[in-house]
């Protein structure tokens, strides 16, 4: 089994930053890809960013220019910086692990969520 841990949520004031970090442990030889989500109140979950074992970075269209997801590859640990936040970045923000599969990935593992609420 694996495990997926996330941490660095918290409450900003809207233009600040916030760094949140994600680490899977246990058994993780099935683990290619890990990403980010997240879901606000009311809205369906959207992911933000994924990178994959091999390093591709792929970001949603929504995402581009104010997030930015890394990866520390010995650790299997990622990151997500976000930056210049608004409020309506509020949300509880997911990691997630899993395959790369086709024609979509595939994740199998979820952390409990970090809740990120960004203030007027």
């Amino acid at each position: 089994q694996v495990q997926v841990a996330e941490s660095g949520g918290g409450v900003v004031q809207a233009g600040g930053s916030l760094r949140l970090t994600c680490v899977a442990s246990g058994n993780q030889f099935s683990i290619n890809v890990m990403a980010w989500f997240r879901q606000a109140p009311g809205k369906e979950r959207e992911l933000i960013a994924s990178i994959s074992s091999g390093g591709t970075a792929e970001y949603a269209d929504s995402a581009k220019g104010r997030f930015t997801i890394a990866r520390d590859s010995g650790k299997n640990t990622v990151y997500l910086r976000a930056d210049n936040l608004k409020p309506e970045d509020t949300a509880i923000y997911y990691c997630a692990a899993g395959r790369i599969g086709f024609p979509n990935y595939i994740y199998d593992y979820w952390g409990q969520g970090t809740q990120v609420t960004v203030s007027s």
